[in-house]
């Protein structure tokens, strides 16, 4: 492979990432080609150990390092409240405010019945079963899906779910813009929607 062959390629990989389109990958790929490869190899390290050493936690999908996170093993935090976002981003930036105290569960995107036929979703199935799971009540599932179509496909879908197993049901309130993307918020709007949630009804 040539020069213009291998840079090729790292603008393509670069293309990959969220938001990234071909300008700005070749802005990216010329800024790696001019560090020093001293950085250049501590980035690839990272992603490389990104892939290899984490994990999703196997009771909410939230990012670790061992078999399950630290907010789920935590005996500190309120173990009948969980809250649902869709990436863990969104769980890092309620975090971040330190005023949540339960558990989550995160979905690693959006569904509704027409993406997810009878439950089949693994995320969607792992929060059936923690609701159902009768040695660790739940009392409460909050949902804070993005106030877009999509996120309220996915919350309204979820509240039929878990209805019928008696839980309260909230959906987070005011503060995050209609139509907008839950994950670009930022922690006090995230608090404040949290604090006006209001229960959803089938």
């Amino acid at each position: 492979m040539d020069h213009k062959g291998v840079f090729e390629a790292l603008i393509e990989q670069l293309m990959q990432l969220p938001g990234v389109g071909r300008k700005t990958a070749e802005r990216f790929a010329f800024f790696i080609l001019k560090m020093p490869s001293e950085s250049a190899k501590k980035i690839a390290t990272a992603i490389i150990d990104t892939k290899e050493k984490l994990f999703f936690c196997r009771v909410c999908n939230n990012m670790t390092e061992e078999e399950t996170c630290r907010i789920c093993q935590s005996s500190a935090r309120d173990h009948q409240k969980i809250l649902v976002v869709e990436e863990a981003n969104t769980l890092a930036a309620i975090e971040k405010s330190g005023e949540y105290k339960g558990l989550y569960h995160v979905l690693h995107g959006t569904c509704s019945p027409l993406t997810d036929h009878e439950g089949g979703n693994a995320a969607v199935k792992g929060l059936i079963e923690r609701v159902r799971n009768e040695s660790n009540p739940i009392l409460e599932v909050i949902l804070a899906t993005s106030p877009n179509i999509d996120g309220e496909a996915t919350a309204l879908y979820i509240t039929r779910l878990i209805k019928p197993f008696g839980v309260k049901v909230t959906r987070i309130a005011c503060g995050v813009p209609a139509g907008s993307d839950i994950e670009y918020a930022d922690e006090v709007t995230l608090v404040k929607s949290l604090e006006g949630r209001r229960e959803v009804y089938s």
